[in-house]
C-alpha cells in the first residue's frame, strides 16, 4: 500500500511530497505509523550537502507513531504499541559500545545506505538516518522503536527522538552542569530550547539563552533562560557583563557555526567549559592560538546526540515530564502537514522559531 513522503531526489534539491510503495516488515523489523515527526536542523544538513546521505532518500529521524506489524523475532514491541523512533541504535559490539559509550557506536548508521522502499514509479530509496520519519509509515529495524512511557502522549513523543535526547544530554551527560552553576545556551531552535529547560532542572543560577533574532526572547524565558542576549560581535563581553565579569560555568552551543562556536568559548569563565552540540560545515574553521588555551584553561568538547542512551534516558526523561518539570509543548512553535516541510526548512534558514512539528 502506497503512503504519502517527503523524498530528497538529490543533494541539494527541493524535497518532493510523493507517494512511496513500503514492503512488509521482514524479520527483525517493523513497521509504524506515524502520528508525529520534528523537522531538525540535521534534516537540513542532511538535504543540502552538510551531512552525507544516500541518496534518493527520505529524510526525518524524530518521530513517534504506533507498531502497525513486525516481523519474525520481533517481541518487545507488538501492534498497536505506541513507540519512539531511535535513529541512532547501539549494536552493542563495536569499540566505543564496549566503553559504554552507545552514542559513538560505529555501526549506528548502517542501515542508512539500505533500500527500504521505492517511489511508485519503481525508484529505489533509502531512509534518512536509518528511520524516515517524513512518511505517513515506516519500515525500521526493531532496533530503532523503543516503547512510549507511560504519561507521555504519542504526538509530543516524537520530540524524544532527538531535540529533547540531545538538548537534556547535552546539559546534563556531556556538560554535566552542576546546581548552582552559571550557564549559556547559544541558539534557540528545538535543541537550545531542550537545554535551556535541562539547565533549569539542574538548578542552574543564571540561564542566558543566545541567538540572532530578537523575536525568541519569549520562547527562551519560557524555556527558562533568566537572561537574553541578541549574537553580535559583543556577545561574549554581554555575558561577561552579566556574570560578574568572570564568564559562565559552561556554554553549550547548538548551532553549529565558527562564529557562535568562538562566541561560547570566549563567553565562558577561566576553567568553563564549552560543549558544542551543533553539526557545521567541515568549511566553518574555529581557531584557537597557543597561549590562550593554556591561560584559560577551559574545556571544548564535542557532544553527539546528547551522549545520550536512549533506553536509559527516555524513562528518566518522561519522569521529569510526568512532574512537570520538562514541557514538550513549549519546544513546539508550528504544527504543520507534511507538505509544509519545505516551508520549515525556509524558516530555520532564517532563524526563524523552535521546533516545527508534522503532524499526521
Amino acid at each position: 500500500m502506497a503512503v504519502r513522503a517527503a523524498v530528497l531526489p538529490a543533494v541539494g534539491s527541493p524535497l518532493r511530497i510523493t507517494g512511496i510503495d513500503l514492503p512488509d516488515p521482514g524479520p527483525g523489523q517493523v513497521r509504524v505509523r506515524l502520528a508525529a515527526a520534528g523537522v531538525c536542523h540535521s534534516d537540513l544538513s542532511l538535504s543540502d550537502g552538510t551531512m552525507r546521505v544516500p541518496v534518493p532518500a527520505v529524510l526525518g529521524h524524530e518521530g513517534a507513531g504506533t507498531v502497525v506489524a513486525v516481523g519474525e523475532g520481533v517481541g518487545h514491541v507488538a501492534p498497536g504499541d505506541g513507540v519512539v523512533l531511535n535513529w541512532a541504535p547501539s549494536c552493542g559490539a563495536c569499540h566505543a559500545c564496549s566503553l559504554g559509550e552507545v552514542w559513538l557506536c560505529a555501526n549506528a548508521l548502517s542501515g542508512a545506505a539500505d533500500v527500504y522502499a521505492r517511489t511508485t514509479e519503481g525508484t529505489d530509496l533509502h531512509p534518512g538516518l536509518n528511520v524516515a520519519a517524513f512518511a505517513e509509515e515506516t519500515v525500521v529495524s526493531a532496533s530503532c522503536v523503543l516503547p512510549v512511557p507511560d504519561g507521555v502522549p504519542l504526538t509530543d513523543a516524537a520530540l524524544l527522538g532527538c531535540a529533547v535526547l540531545t538538548g537534556y544530554g547535552a546539559v546534563h551527560h556531556a556538560a554535566r552542569v552542576r546546581q548552582g552553576e552559571t550557564v549559556a545556551v547559544f541558539g534557540v531552535g528545538g535543541v537550545g530550547l531542550s537545554a535551556l529547560q535541562a539547565a533549569r532542572i539542574a538548578g542552574a543560577s543564571k540561564i542566558v539563552a543566545v541567538d540572532v533574532s530578537a523575536e525568541k526572547e519569549e520562547l527562551a524565558r519560557a524555556a527558562g533562560a533568566t537572561d537574553y542576549v541578541v549574537a553580535s560581535d559583543t556577545t561574549a563581553r554581554e555575558i561577561r557583563g552579566l556574570t560578574g565579569k568572570q564568564g559562565v560555568d559552561v556554554a553549550v552551543e547548538c548551532a553549529g557555526r565558527a562564529v557562535s562556536i568562538r562566541a561560547a568559548w570566549d563567553s565562558t569563565r577561566r576553567g568553563g567549559r564549552t560543549t558544542v552540540v551543533g553539526i557545521g560545515g567541515k568549511d566553518q574553521q574555529v581557531t584557537f592560538n597557543a597561549l590562550e588555551i593554556f591561560h584559560w584553561g577551559r574545556t571544548l568538547s564535542g557532544c553527539v546526540y546528547g551522549n545520550s542512551d536512549p533506553a536509559e534516558d527516555l524513562p528518566v526523561l518522561a519522569e521529569h515530564i510526568r512532574a512537570g518539570r520538562l514541557d514538550l509543548n513549549a519546544l513546539v512553535t508550528e504544527r504543520i502537514s507534511l507538505d509544509g516541510i519545505p516551508a520549515a526548512f525556509e524558516n530555520m534558514l532564517a532563524g526563524k522559531g523552535g521546533r516545527a512539528l508534522v503532524v499526521f
